[in-house]
């Protein structure tokens, strides 16, 4: 990925942007777990302080692990495409266990998963004020408007059009001056379709959007759509 300077409003930068607190550390957006080796070049860091950096780690390999063990069908590592994945299933028994006891059969014998809610919209949340903090140059310390995750598979055509489109029907309003976002609208860097910034092909996509108050999409394994919204 290109890396841009952020030229924005320096009364936006210099703090956490999880809790407003002490700038301390560096915090990758997306998290490498989502990711798989060789990493992109130059990947998004914000400001944090430590213990936000840290707070989510285990819920970041839980949502990675979930993922993929829905995707599967199975929590058995040796079957996990993903090389991390599958060995960080295979150290942690308990982990495993834990995504394991959350899978029943369907009437017709398929697999079905009771995830961990609030754990999936807390690294939701992360990611989305990471991204605005990133590109927009927006910190967003207070809660969202709304967290929406669905799979991709369970929405109609009409709903992943819009997702995937935005729903803003005119022309989207330009980001801050300086941003990371008005300069990849002005040279069209990493853009793939839609206005989405691509991270990692198969594993990665998000984007940005101040259509209608400040909107976070993220993508997540082509199959986890996820939007959280700021008015």
């Amino acid at each position: 990925m290109e890396q841009i300077n952020n030229f924005g409003d320096d009364r936006n930068k210099g703090f956490c942007i999880h809790c407003g607190g002490a700038d301390e550390t560096r915090d990758h957006i997306p998290s490498k777990v989502l990711l798989d080796e060789p990493y992109p070049t130059n990947m998004h860091v914000v400001p944090s302080c430590l213990s936000c950096n840290n707070a989510l780690s285990a819920d970041e390999q839980y949502v990675a692990c979930l993922i993929e063990c829905v995707l599967v069908g199975d929590t058995n590592p040796i079957k996990i495409p993903r090389p991390r994945i599958g060995k960080l299933l295979a150290e942690n028994p308990l982990l495993r266990e834990r995504i394991e006891r959350a899978k029943s059969l369907s009437r017709g014998g398929s697999p079905i998963w009771s995830i961990e809610e609030e754990r999936v919209k807390a690294v939701v949340l992360k990611l989305a004020r990471g991204h605005a903090a990133y590109e927009l140059n927006e910190p967003q310390v207070g809660p969202p408007e709304y967290i929406d995750i669905r799979p991709l598979v369970t929405m109609s055509e009409s709903e992943r059009m819009a997702f995937e489109q935005g729903d803003g029907a005119g022309p989207a309003l330009y980001p801050e001056v300086g941003s990371r976002a008005m300069q990849r609208m002005f040279e069209g860097q990493d853009l793939c379709g839609g206005g989405w910034v691509l991270v990692q092909d198969g594993n990665y996509r998000f984007r940005t959007s101040q259509d209608n108050g400040l909107t976070i999409q993220m993508v997540i394994r082509e199959y986890l759509g996820c939007q959280v919204g700021w008015d």
